[in-house]
C-alpha cells in the first residue's frame, strides 16, 4: 500500500513510499506524471498503470537496513 509520494523536479525522480517495503525512487519521470498521480482517485491503480515497470527503479540509498542480510 502506498503511504506517500514526492518528486524531485531537478532530477526528475518520483519517490514512492510503501507502508510495508519502504521508499523507492523512479528515475526520469515527467512532472506531468507526478501531477496526475497526485490527482488520481486511486494511487494504487495509477501506480500500477503508469509507473510500475515503466521507469527505472531503485531502493532509497539512505534506507537503514537491519537483520542478518543487511
Amino acid at each position: 500500500m502506498i503511504d506517500r509520494i514526492g518528486y524531485d523536479e531537478d532530477q526528475r525522480i518520483l519517490i514512492v513510499t510503501f507502508r510495508d517495503t519502504g521508499k523507492y525512487l523512479y528515475h526520469d519521470v515527467p512532472v506531468s506524471t507526478f501531477k496526475a498521480f497526485c490527482k488520481a482517485p486511486s494511487a494504487g491503480a495509477f501506480f500500477n498503470l503508469h509507473v510500475k515497470d515503466r521507469f527505472r527503479c531503485s531502493r532509497d540509498p539512505d534506507r537503514k537496513r537491519f537483520g542478518p542480510n543487511a
